[in-house]
């Protein structure tokens, strides 16, 4: 949901609260009982349009929370030492739709196995958030490259200093779109399902036929998985996919900025690529 209809649902929503309690109820009823249908209305406005769950949450407990940090008196300090910090993490989550995911341990290991086994490779995280995959992945594979990108500034900091002894890491603070996945052999995301459709069509003009694109938990719409990893216990599954076959590097885009990825040849036999089980 975008913010700036979060917000007119939040607008909304206390109008017909306010309006409701003054015009319908007798005697009028206080600010507790406002705060509460308000945000009943701002939750089922928010369901009605088809919102995450998560944002059906935000609206039901938004107006209860500002009255409750109102009711505290908390220093006017705090709030920017909290918008701050939140903005530090955080960044420009609003707009690119990634949250701050972070890979657990069980699909590391997954993920470890995933990669080409009878070679070196240079492989890019995108998003790469605190750097604590990257590291993983080093020091088990000394012989490869690791790239991490990361956009928000703690994260980016924290993944910088986790990393900064291991000579095969590097951590850059730059937008993951920017990237050219043309020089890597290896594409790790782990971003949320809004920026899926992107990502698979700047993957399918800037990869190498050779190269892989392993994503966590969220698959490309349209275009199907040479193959799906599932790992042990734990893990979250892997979606691989190669280019070769699939669509000419020279080869303009689909139209429009929301256009799907084009339909595609029969892609590359599963085990192509060096995988191992």
């Amino acid at each position: 949901m975008h913010l700036f209809r979060a917000l007119t649902v939040q607008f909304i929503a206390w109008a017909v609260a306010v309006f409701a309690l003054l015009y319908t109820v007798t005697p009028p009823a206080g600010l507790t009982a406002v705060v509460i249908m308000q945000g009943g209305i701002a939750a089922a406005l928010a369901l009605a349009m088809g919102a995450p769950r998560w944002w059906i949450v935000i609206h039901l407990l938004f107006s209860p929370l500002v009255v409750g940090a109102r009711a505290l008196d908390i220093a006017p300090a705090w709030y920017l030492f909290a918008f701050l910090a939140l903005s530090a993490i955080f960044w420009s989550t609003f707009r690119t739709r990634v949250p701050l995911f972070l890979t657990n341990q069980a699909t590391a290991r997954a993920l470890l196995l995933t990669l080409p086994q009878d070679r070196p490779v240079h492989l890019v995280d995108l998003g790469c958030g605190t750097g604590s995959l990257l590291r993983r992945l080093a020091m088990s594979r000394p012989d490869c490259r690791f790239t991490g990108i990361e956009n928000a500034p703690l994260p980016w900091l924290i993944a910088h200093l986790r990393n900064r002894h291991l000579p095969n890491v590097t951590i850059r603070r730059d937008d993951l779109w920017s990237a050219h996945l043309g020089h890597f052999d290896v594409v790790y995301a782990f971003l949320s399902p809004v920026p899926m459709p992107k990502l698979g069509r700047k993957a399918a003009l800037e990869m190498r036929p050779d190269a892989l694109l392993i994503a966590n938990s969220f698959e490309i719409p349209g275009l199907s998985a040479d193959r799906v990893v599932e790992g042990e216990p734990g893990a979250r599954e892997l979606y691989v996919y190669s280019f070769a076959g699939r669509r000419s590097n020279n080869e303009p885009a689909a139209s429009g900025a929301n256009a799907e990825l084009a339909p595609v040849p029969a892609p590359v036999p599963g085990d192509a690529g060096g995988l191992v089980a």
